[in-house]
């Protein structure tokens, strides 16, 4: 059974999204609320009770509050790294895909124009693809997609989230776990180290590097270089260039 927290801010839409998916026998909606903020606060107190959180959300992108969905996810993210999101939107509108990029969420994007393809048991496989960490982009953006992927793939901080990205460069100038915490102002201060897995996860460390010091010393090397290392067995260090891969730091 999945469970999952609908973010949605037309209460009929709400309610019948609720009904549909509990029709379908393999979803347990757990909660629903209009605005991000909701959302977020509704998580929060989830995990301080010792609740789980539920393992994906369907969230519209234009909602109530202040924040939109997009920036709704970002703030759920920051908050539990990687939690699986599915978007939906019946408009058209460019600029809610600039905010997308924007915003660095990587992955479980569904962009709907009409809302009667907003069915359950059309949204359900997205869902669970979300849950395994498979991604499904729109057809009519994938172009779009590709076009800043490449140029994404330059940079190795372009794996990663914003938060993801501000937690690696603190952590190449040498500072522990909760010192990044602090400056940031998280709440939990066991998330850095969710996110550093992320980290070492997205740049391949979590399986070449034996243990948590040395991945997150590999993580620093590379936030430092601004290009995407790898090691080989005895230690090497190498970097990819147009002829393959090659020792690093290059020699003078």
């Amino acid at each position: 059974m999945l469970t999952l927290l609908i973010v949605e801010d037309n209460p009929r839409l709400a309610a019948a999204l609720r009904a549909g998916f509990a029709a379908t026998g393999r979803v347990d909606v757990r909660h629903t609320c209009a605005a991000g903020e909701d959302a977020l606060a509704w998580c929060l107190a989830q995990s301080a009770a010792g609740a789980p959180v539920p393992q994906a959300v369907l969230m519209d992108v234009q909602l109530a509050g202040a924040l939109n969905g997009i920036q709704a996810a970002v703030a759920l993210r920051r908050e539990f790294p990687r939690l699986p999101v599915v978007f939906y939107s019946i408009q058209d509108d460019t600029q809610y895909y600039r905010d997308f990029r924007a915003a660095g969420i990587l992955s479980h994007y569904a962009y709907v124009r009409k809302s009667n393809y907003l069915l359950p048991e059309l949204v359900l496989p997205l869902l669970v693809d979300a849950v395994a960490g498979r991604s499904f982009i729109d057809p009519e953006i994938e172009a779009r997609v590709e076009e800043v992927s490449e140029r994404d793939a330059q940079d190795p901080l372009a794996l990663l989230e914003p938060h993801e990205q501000q937690v690696v460069r603190m952590l190449a100038q040498g500072l522990t776990n909760e010192q990044i915490a602090e400056r940031m102002g998280f709440r939990d201060k066991r998330t850095i180290s969710r996110i550093n897995g992320q980290i070492y996860a997205a740049w391949g460390l979590a399986e070449s590097a034996t243990d948590e010091k040395v991945a997150r010393t590999r993580a620093a090397l590379i936030a430092t270089a601004g290009r995407l290392l790898r090691w080989e067995e005895d230690g090497t260090p190498l970097v990819e260039t147009p002829e393959g891969w090659a020792s690093w730091p290059p020699a003078p």
